[in-house]
This record gives structure tokens, C-alpha cells and sequence, in this order.
């Protein structure tokens, strides 16, 4: 059995667990959360100690490993449900602005016409000056759009303009050097 596996999860106050029909899901104050469990784990719920483990329900190949998976996605999902998960994008590059579209962001990024991107029921979005705080209580979700943020203009080597996570190390290299001879 996996280490992780043991440890049971404690649920903090107002974080509901239910499972039904092979789907686990979490509720709690920023948010409900879903996922598919495979059949070969079962949750086991603890009411009086508000606690989740899992247990392998039919021995496969892979039921070790899927047990340490699960009860990882199952950590993150109580962490969502109730702290929930945020991502900060940084716009940098003269004349690129981000602003509200109705539940769209309409981003400026230098191409001739400004970039419309739908934003998930699931996520919300916070914009100060230049950057862009995504919040959500699934971090699956809350990390593919910022991916797909991040990737309709990817920071460049070479001045760093572009669209780049908060802390994130761009890696620069050096310009052309001034005349070699002549």
C-alpha cells in the first residue's frame, strides 16, 4: 500500500464529503468539487472524526498506485473546497492591457486586434493594473486556464514581453552585438 495512502484526510469545518455512484464530491465555503474515482478504490468516510481514507475495493495491477493518485486529487480537493486554489499572471510589454469583457477577458497584446477569452463558470477573475488573479476551487481547472492564458502570448527571450505566472524565472539571452570589424 502506498505511504500517502494511510494518512488520513482531515476535513476542515464546513467541508462536506459524499460518494455516490463511483463520483466523490466535496463541498464546502469557495466551492464544490467533483471527480471520477476509479472502482478499484473505495472511500472510506469517517463522520465522527471527520476524516476520508482510501482503501483498495479489487486488487488490479495498478489499484497501489491509483490509491496514492486518488487520495492526492482527493487532498486537493478538500484544499479547494475550502481555502480554493490561485494562479497570478503578469502582463509585461508596452501597450498590453487586460480588462473585463462581461464574463470575458479581452486582452491587448500587440496583434492587430485584441484577443476575446472565455472565462469558466467555474473560475473567477480579479484584474489590478497588469495582472491577472484566477481563483477557483479546482486546481485542475484553475491551472489549465492560466496555461491558456499564458499561452496566447508566451514571454519572449529576449526583453521578457509577454504574459508570464507571478515569480516565474524567464530566461534571457543576449541581443546582436554591435559590429564585429570592418
Amino acid at each position: 500500500m502506498a505511504r500517502t495512502a494511510k494518512k488520513p484526510i482531515v476535513l476542515p469545518a464546513g467541508v462536506n464529503v459524499s460518494f455516490e455512484s463511483g463520483v466523490l464530491m466535496i463541498k464546502g465555503p469557495k466551492g464544490e468539487v467533483r471527480r471520477q474515482i476509479p472502482s478499484e478504490i473505495s472511500p472510506i468516510l469517517d463522520a465522527g472524526a471527520h476524516t476520508v481514507t482510501f482503501a483498495v475495493a479489487r486488487e488490479t495491477k495498478e489499484s497501489n498506485t491509483l490509491l496514492g493518485t486518488v487520495n492526492a486529487l482527493a487532498a486537493a480537493m478538500v484544499r479547494g473546497a475550502s481555502e480554493g486554489f490561485v494562479k497570478i499572471l503578469e502582463l509585461e510589454g508596452v501597450g498590453y492591457r487586460v480588462a473585463m469583457d462581461g464574463t470575458d477577458l479581452l486582452l491587448s497584446l500587440g496583434f492587430s486586434h485584441p484577443v476575446k477569452f472565455e472565462v469558466p463558470k467555474e473560475i473567477s477573475i480579479k484584474l489590478e493594473k497588469n495582472n491577472i488573479e484566477i481563483s477557483g476551487a479546482d486546481k485542475e481547472i484553475v491551472g489549465q486556464v492560466a496555461a491558456k492564458i499564458r499561452d496566447l502570448k508566451k514571454p519572449e527571450p529576449y526583453k521578457g514581453k509577454g504574459i508570464h505566472y507571478r515569480g516565474e524565472y524567464i530566461r534571457r539571452k543576449a541581443g546582436k552585438k554591435a559590429g564585429a570589424g570592418s
